[in-house]
């Protein structure tokens, strides 16, 4: 009508659909910002409920993931930015409480949520995930430089870490 494009309505099958595939890959992330069971989700259904509001569609599979991975990046930022978070000690979660259990808690894994903020996020999207640098960029908007920095560091913190663990 006035050039405007039609935007797709999702059914609620259509939003079941896509919760079922990527429910966990966001709440993964979720927890690897927010390192605490509650808040990450919290932040899933903050996130899906995004998702029930956006009337755009999407390309692929691929680009449906790639918008539920920036937007709940972006949702755990903006928690860790809030007011509530800075009265909020979010500690590093102990595997013996079982609190990691949702995502297998190893050591490595341990020793990644114990990683700053800025090295998590882009880890768990690269390891974890199987993400590109450049398409890591994109989501975090930063420059692929930046985003192999982080890897690069962080591989050099993960592995002072676990070999420092092993030789106690």
């Amino acid at each position: 009508m006035f050039g405007v494009e039609r935007q797709t309505l999702r059914t609620n099958d259509d939003i079941t659909a896509i919760y079922q595939r990527h429910v966990k890959t966001v709440y993964r992330l979720c927890y690897a910002y927010l390192r605490n069971p509650n808040d990450a989700e919290d932040a899933v259904q903050n996130v899906f409920i995004k998702l029930i509001n956006h009337t755009g569609s999407f390309e692929s599979a691929e680009h449906e993931k790639a918008w539920l991975i920036t937007c709940a990046t972006n949702h755990c930022k903006d928690v860790l930015k809030s007011a509530y978070a800075k009265r909020t000690d979010f500690d590093v979660p102990d595997v013996a409480d079982g609190s990691l259990a949702p995502l297998g808690g190893s050591d490595v894994l341990q020793a990644v949520l114990a990683l700053p903020e800025k090295y998590r996020a882009t880890v768990y999207l690269h390891y974890y995930e199987g993400y590109k640098t450049d398409e890591i960029a994109r989501m975090i908007d930063k420059p692929g430089s930046t985003v192999r920095s982080y890897l690069s560091e962080a591989r050099a913190l993960l592995r002072n870490t676990l070999e420092g663990g092993r030789n106690a």
